[in-house]
């Protein structure tokens, strides 16, 4: 840390376990994701909030990380990709990813899953402008939006059947 630097301690809640962080003050989210709570699935890509690869969920909203400040998620929780399944089995919008084969590199595939899963929470069935809308802010250079668009609405179909259990 640069000298003269104001170091502010924040608390909250990153998947599930409350956390504190000692960080100077306007770092980004990103940055203690990634450095101090070693948690590698929220990408950076452009740092200015505009390519998606560091989506993050924020109290179930999607956010770029890379242009959250950390003290703006003091006692919020944060849930990264690392944080969505259930330790025994993968989120529906993983598995989905997967079976239709929607990643390609998967520099981006993190972001885009928790878009995926914060559109999702909100709106359980959404067409695929809305799904489009939802993704505007996240990136692929990879030509996989037809797969991504597929197991996005595979992941709806998913978790409506787990609702109806």
């Amino acid at each position: 840390m640069a000298a003269g630097s104001i170091v502010k301690t924040v608390s909250l809640r990153v998947n599930g376990v409350d956390r504190q962080v000692s960080a100077e003050e306007g770092v980004p989210l990103l940055y203690v994701l990634r450095n101090d709570l070693g948690l590698r699935g929220a990408r950076f890509g452009c740092g200015e909030g505009q390519c998606g690869a560091c989506t993050v969920l924020v109290d179930g909203r999607a956010v770029q990380s890379c242009e959250t400040p950390l003290w703006s998620v003091e006692g919020h929780e944060v849930t990264t990709i690392e944080g969505i399944g259930d330790g025994r089995a993968l989120h529906p919008v993983q598995q989905a990813f997967i079976d239709h084969q929607a990643a390609q590199c998967g520099y981006c595939s993190s972001g885009i899953v928790m878009a995926a899963v914060a559109l999702l929470r909100e709106m359980p069935d959404p067409t695929d402008g809305q799904i489009v809308a939802a993704l505007e802010r996240n990136l692929c250079r990879c030509g996989a939006h037809a797969r991504v668009l597929r197991a996005i609405r595979a992941a709806a179909v998913a978790m409506a059947r787990g609702r109806k259990r």
